[in-house]
């Protein structure tokens, strides 16, 4: 989604692997119908098994070749129409849980997306990129007045504020809360990047909730004093035993 001048443009998902699902369902199906190669007797496919499997493979390679053409048309007129890009940092692994959206997003390609625009942006000196953190509220934040919810969940497609009674699509308010983050990230050099220069504002309890990794604490073992660690204390007893070595040898 872009914005400029006050305009909203989207840019649909062109689901180039669903409009060959149909093809690639039959495909799949000759391929299983054919005498395929086997690890555990050692068999050996038949010739016409890898003429199917070449004709699947086929359409796969095509997927690929026009979901590869649509992005690099995609990344290449926003870098070249636009001097300040704004994406999100989002949890692509986590969006790729849900079983109801894994295909479209894994489809979609937000990870290419990205990468094409960050080398793209930086052969034009002019064009920079800003990446939001993961966990800014731009979804959750009132374009019109800033208050920021505590809960959005994705079934609900338009935001509608308690505050002001700003009632709008819940991209286009995401949209709108970007680009005046652009607009607030005055400074940086074009490159890009994390750019956090915005003041950090309170929000309600559950409005940035983060998901830390946590690592079972490492129990005590015996010989351990100090501080000192377990390798710190081999390298020492190394050391001790080199220096005994070198003065028997003299």
């Amino acid at each position: 989604m872009a914005e400029s001048t006050g305009e909203i443009r989207t840019v649909a998902n062109p689901g180039h692997y669903d409009m060959a699902r149909k093809q690639l369902r039959r495909a799949s199906r000759i391929v299983s119908r054919r005498h395929g190669p086997d690890r555990r007797t050692g068999h050996k496919p038949s010739k016409r098994w890898e003429k199917a499997n070449a004709a699947r493979n086929k359409v796969h390679h095509r997927v690929a070749n026009l979901r590869e053409d649509a992005l690099h048309k995609l990344t290449t007129a926003v870098a070249a129409e636009y001097g300040t890009i704004v994406i999100e940092d989002l949890n692509v692994a986590g969006m790729l849980r849900n079983r109801r959206l894994a295909r479209r997003i894994a489809d979609a390609g937000f990870g290419e997306i990205r990468r094409q625009l960050d080398y793209k942006t930086r052969q034009r000196h002019a064009t920079r990129t800003i990446v939001a953190s993961r966990w800014y509220p731009s979804s959750k934040t009132c374009s019109g007045c800033g208050v920021v919810k505590a809960k959005l969940p994705l079934h609900v497609r338009t935001y509608e504020c308690g505050a002001c009674g700003l009632v709008i699509d819940r991209d286009v308010n995401a949209a709108r809360n970007l680009a005046a983050r652009a607009a607030a990230c005055t400074t940086g050099t074009g490159v890009a990047g994390y750019q956090d220069t915005l003041k950090q504002v309170s929000k309600p309890r559950g409005a940035d909730r983060k998901t830390r990794a946590t690592h079972p604490r490492r129990k005590a073992e015996a010989g351990r004093a100090g501080g000192a660690t377990l390798p710190q204390r081999r390298q020492t007893e190394a050391r001790d035993r080199t220096q005994a070595e070198a003065l028997t040898l003299w």
